[in-house]
């Protein structure tokens, strides 16, 4: 029975994956097929380590460098692939039009292979720590963990207060999706669905994202990075533990710019504003405005969807006026009162009709 479902349905999905495909670029459809086949090939015990991010041998001496660019091709569960694939048509459809092809493919190669410079690197202190030569040559760090992490940084960036759901506790948010996805994570491999070097890609792919859409990210105007206070480092966790975070990130980002790994914010005062003084940041801009345009839109979709639902019209121009105010009326508003309307002539010619006044 199932076989028949299937195969009924089969030629359906088969269309819809194409016609979704054929909107997208050539980036995104390459990056789905490399994916695909590259499955395939985790059946193979050298394929895998041949291909995948081994802490022992990308750090000295081996030096696997290449492994930094082939390891985010390879997944080794089905359901992986599929998630992957979704994910990269969820980015030429969203995304890719905000940034361009070029700006993708940048953001593609930056996350992968930082992930996988953090990951080595993370792996060979635990092994200072521990003496445990497993995590060198036993631990294989690949897929696309990392860059689902930085298309979920991407989305907070660009679309933060869209809401996902209502739950009793509150509302779901693309605010919330970067850390929520991160304990997920966790919760898949302590169920035994992912590898431990699933959740450390992950993590490390919210950091590298961050770091590159906060400081680095070359915008159309010239600007750099993304410097609004909703997108600070902070705002990744519950409003609780924000302060503390903001203090430590402070630290960090002072000791950052004293090593001129970033540049400090120029802060540009406008004493001409006619609205007073205003203060704007480089790369703050644009990203505010965005967000305020789509606060603005999804405003008027909720104030539309609510006058369909309740059934009010618009009120209608050709509504009959109201009848003239008598003329030994006072207008209150204006303080004066209004002349009284001139008598009008009778149809066959008579004298007007005189008003008798009391």
């Amino acid at each position: 029975m199932n076989v028949r479902v299937v195969s009924k349905n089969l030629p359906y999905l088969c269309g819809q994956v194409s016609a979704l495909l054929g909107n997208t670029s050539v980036f995104v459809k390459l990056i789905c097929l490399v994916v695909f086949f590259c499955y395939f090939l985790s059946y193979s015990e050298t394929a895998v380590i041949t291909l995948s991010v081994t802490p022992g041998y990308f750090n000295p001496p081996h030096f696997w460098l290449w492994t930094a660019f082939t390891h985010c091709f390879l997944e080794i569960h089905f359901w992986e692939v599929l998630v992957d694939i979704f994910t990269v048509l969820l980015v030429g459809k969203l995304i890719e039009p905000l940034w361009g092809a070029l700006e993708m493919l940048t953001f593609f190669f930056i996350i992968n292979s930082g992930v996988a410079v953090l990951c080595a690197i993370f792996y060979y202190i635990l092994y200072m720590l521990t003496f445990n030569t497993e995590l060198l040559f036993d631990v294989h760090i690949h897929g696309l963990s990392g860059y689902l992490a930085g298309v979920s940084m991407a989305v907070k960036q660009i679309m933060p207060d869209l809401i996902l759901a209502k739950t009793p506790i509150g509302k779901i948010t693309n605010r919330n999706i970067p850390l929520t996805v991160f304990g997920l994570t966790f919760v898949m491999w302590a169920i035994g669905m992912v590898e431990g070097s699933y959740c450390t890609m992950f993590g490390t792919g919210l950091v590298v994202s961050w770091i590159y859409l906060r400081f680095y990210q070359v915008h159309n105007n010239g600007s750099r990075g993304d410097m609004a206070d909703s997108f600070a480092f902070a705002t990744l966790f519950p409003n609780v533990v924000q302060p503390p975070i903001s203090v430590i990130s402070n630290i960090i980002f002072s000791l950052a710019v004293k090593c001129k790994l970033c540049k400090k914010p120029v802060r540009r005062y406008d004493v001409s504003a006619p609205t007073g003084i205003t203060i704007s940041l480089p790369g703050a801009d644009s990203q505010d405005s965005e967000r305020r345009r789509q606060i603005a839109l999804r405003a008027l979709s909720e104030r539309l969807s609510k006058n369909e639902q309740g059934g009010t019209q618009w009120p209608s121009m050709d509504e009959p006026e109201k009848d003239s105010p008598s003329p030994t009326n006072i207008s209150v508003e204006s303080g004066s009162i209004p002349s009284t309307p001139a008598p009008q002539a009778t149809q066959d010619g008579d004298k007007p009709t005189e008003i008798v006044t009391a």
